[in-house]
């Protein structure tokens, strides 16, 4: 399984002088938010601020100060508050920002200290029809730097959302597909070891004769998704994500007839309720588009899934309302 993290310090290492470009501010509409960043060398990015002329202009001009004498030269020699660190952006075609410095020699030293801000904004001026503004800082990777952004990068992935497919088939390796490109934990479980083979380098598999036990471990806010070869398997699997009250979402694959088939014995032998079979998504993705192509399923579903995990995590930060009265004085 290859993380994020682990491609954060693949990238550290290998790219010789790096440049850190974050959003440092925001007004109106933006491509990202603040505190959103990439990283720069020479030959390569990792991480994004948005795309488009903004992000290219940035890319740019963390070129020019990691790799221009001149630009470190000036910037050096600029009185302290006179325009320090500040650029005005000109309108750049959408010929001059394909055509960026690149290829430079990487070497092993980080930058060389110079940092610079661009305040741009989102108009025709630069190609860009967003209507805000966004202030870009931009500074050398150093040795300190490099640690702060291993130790955030690990502390973000800590806190990912779980989610748990059961079933390495045809749906399942379409959703894990999908599923991987978020900002998720994915975990496909199985109880065939060929239905594991292919899946992508960012998914952790786990091969066991009982899934239904995996249920039990998950942490809470977790995501399940059911879908193995076998209906009596994913019933089992299914009674246990549904009794416990601590999910994000619960979803099986299936039709209207396996969906009561379901309810029948859960309701009647596994001693669930009506409260819980209610938690129940099925099938997956909603019926809205009548198509059960494997890819379309798993698109659908992916975004039903992050909906819910969104939600949750949007419902657990906001604030407790308050019942009293405010009393004055």
């Amino acid at each position: 399984m290859n993380s994020k993290v682990q491609s954060l310090k693949a990238f550290l290492a290998g790219a010789g002088r790096v440049a850190l470009v974050e959003v440092a501010g925001t007004k109106g509409s933006t491509p990202r938010e603040k505190g959103a960043f990439m990283l720069v060398s020479g030959a390569a990015i990792f991480g994004t601020i948005g795309g488009g002329q903004l992000e290219y202009m940035a890319i740019d001009k963390a070129r020019q100060l990691l790799f221009s004498p001149l630009e470190g030269e000036m910037a050096a020699k600029r009185p302290e508050g006179v325009g320090r660190g500040s650029t005005r952006p000109k309108k750049m075609s959408s010929t001059a920002a394909a055509t960026l410095p690149g290829g430079f020699a990487a070497p092993s030293s980080r930058g060389r200290g110079v940092s610079a801000t661009l305040d741009v904004p989102l108009g025709p001026e630069i190609g860009q029809c967003c209507g805000g503004r966004v202030e870009v800082s931009i500074r050398p990777v150093d040795a300190a730097l490099e640690a702060e952004l291993i130790r955030n990068a690990e502390a973000e992935e800590a806190q990912l959302p779980h989610v748990y497919v059961f079933g390495g088939g045809h749906v399942g390796q379409a959703l894990a597909s999908a599923v991987a490109l978020l900002p998720v934990h994915l975990i496909v479980v199985e109880t065939r070891a060929e239905a594991l083979e292919g899946m992508p380098d960012t998914v952790e598999t786990i091969l066991t004769p009982m899934p239904e036990a995996m249920v039990r471990q998950a942490p809470a806010g977790t995501a399940f998704v059911i879908l193995t070869h076998d209906h009596a398997l994913d019933f089992l699997i299914l009674a246990e994500a549904l009794k416990r009250r601590d999910t994000a979402y619960v979803g099986m694959i299936g039709s209207k007839t396996k969906k009561a088939t379901f309810s029948n014995w859960f309701l009647k032998s596994a001693g669930g309720s009506e409260a819980e079979f209610a938690r129940l998504v099925s099938p997956i993705g909603g019926d809205a588009v009548k198509d059960k192509r494997p890819q379309v399923i798993a698109a659908l579903a992916a975004a039903e899934i992050m909906t819910a995990l969104v939600g949750r995590a949007t419902a657990s930060a906001a604030p407790p309302k308050s019942h009293g009265k405010v009393l004055a004085g």
